[in-house]
């Protein structure tokens, strides 16, 4: 029985070491040793979703706070001033690429340099992208309550404030700034603060009140992206891809692209602290509020095969020539749980390891204590295996102590069969 045990046992710990190894492999942009990635098919081109990343992916005005749910933007509504040119900001840090649209300041386009891509090892891993064949933004904007009106949206064409875009040696941070026309008598200025070696980026939005009569608008922040898998993913060992929600009091909710398909989503509506994320294997992005503000939890559907995960929050009403700030925070980056429990509480959880937690967890842990002493990945993983080798021993001794006794009595047991094989019942009683 203790020889079964330890035998399944130690399978299982090879097989969750060769699965550590070759998930390693590709963490670090080579390709899969054991379990090759299957050849990813869109469901649908991205390119035919430009559209509905604009306009359509407006939220709905948050209806706990004003009553009704009217459009956020009118069909013809104007969006931006003629004169304001649309461009896109390439800004970099020592550990990201970023790229801005002047339309709405909105993220369409991150890229990590610590981190390469299985494909191009010369270029940086990319999870956030708005192309021909992949739709994954950062959105963010103001709508109008059930007083109508037309603020500035994701789709408000906006000007670029000139500054600093390379963060340079010596330097700690930047900061890239975008400021809206007038429209419908507010002003917007969105404002992204990047610090060195940090994959979170300080979001402060200012709503100036540019009108003659108070404003009460509300600030939404979102992420919209395709519902396809990341390229790359094993065909073997398949992880979480898609939204996800957590407040304090439901916990951690992590919803199938296809319950937001079939309308069957049952999650969290309204809260006052807790983030909003889209998760995929070793990789997340999410929206984090300070606690206390108030907020409306959201996920629908887009477009065909473009979702939407988000949460708006009211602003008290804004007196004529008067100014409201709303700070927040936008992670994107992997996901190292020191890093992502330090942001926000509960933001270690997108960290998915599929079927395996329940062992992979506690041996990534040990495995992250030895590296944090020995300050290398490889001799981090042989420390575990000697580690868990001598935790082991003890069952590995009973097992052959076991064997020993048995050896010692074999034959003993052999001339007793021997002896009284014609007469089952005694040979059944001295063998007991």
């Amino acid at each position: 029985m203790n020889d079964i045990r330890r035998t399944i046992l130690w399978v299982i710990f090879g097989f969750s070491m060769v699965l550590l190894w070759d998930q390693w492999q590709v963490f670090n942009g080579h390709k899969a040793t054991f379990f090759p990635s299957s050849t990813q098919t869109a469901k649908a081109p991205a390119a035919t979703h430009a559209a509905a990343t604009g306009t359509a992916a407006v939220p709905s005005a948050s209806a706990s706070a004003t009553p009704g749910s009217p459009a956020a933007v009118p069909a013809g509504a104007p969006s931006a001033t003629p004169s304001v040119m649309k461009e896109r900001l390439v800004v970099n840090t020592d550990v990201l690429s970023l790229t801005f649209d002047s339309e709405g300041g909105t993220l369409v386009h991150t890229a990590f340099n610590k981190y390469k891509d299985m494909t191009h090892k010369d270029q940086g891993f990319v999870l956030l992208d708005e192309s021909a064949n992949r739709v994954y933004v950062a959105q963010t904007g103001l709508i109008a309550g059930s007083g109508g009106g037309t603020f500035p949206t994701h789709k408000t064409l906006m000007t670029v404030v000139p500054g600093e875009r390379t963060l340079k040696d010596g330097q700690n941070e930047l900061q890239v700034k975008f400021e809206s026309a007038d429209t419908g008598g507010v002003k917007l200025v969105k404002t992204y603060t990047i610090k060195r070696g940090a994959y979170d980026l300080a979001v402060r939005h200012e709503v100036i009140n540019t009108g003659t009569m108070p404003v009460a608008p509300q600030l939404y922040l979102q992420l919209v992206r395709d519902g396809n898998k990341p390229p790359g993913e094993s065909s073997f060992y398949s992880t979480f891809t898609g939204p996800a929600i957590y407040t304090d009091a439901k916990k951690y909710q992590k919803v199938e692209f296809k319950k937001i398909e079939d309308n069957s989503v049952d999650v969290e509506k309204q809260a006052t602290n807790g983030y909003v994320a889209m998760v995929q294997h070793y990789f997340a992005s999410a929206w984090i509020l300070p606690d206390g503000l108030k907020r409306d939890l959201f996920l629908r559907k887009v477009d065909t095969n473009l979702y939407a995960v988000g949460m708006i929050t009211p602003l008290d009403p804004i007196a004529p020539g008067a100014t409201k700030a709303v700070d927040s925070k936008f992670f994107v980056g992997p996901q190292e749980e020191k890093v992502l429990e330090a942001l926000a509480p509960g933001l270690e959880l997108v960290k998915d390891y599929g079927w395996l937690t329940i062992l992979a967890k506690p041996l990534y842990w040990l495995l992250d204590k030895l590296h944090s002493f020995i300050q290398n990945w490889g001799w981090s993983i042989v420390a575990l295996v000697l580690l868990l080798k001598i935790a082991f021993y003890w069952l590995n001794a009973k097992a052959y102590a076991s064997m020993a006794k048995m050896k010692a009595i074999n034959p003993k047991i052999t001339e007793m069969r021997e002896r009284l094989k014609d007469k089952p019942q005694e040979m059944q009683q001295a063998m007991m």
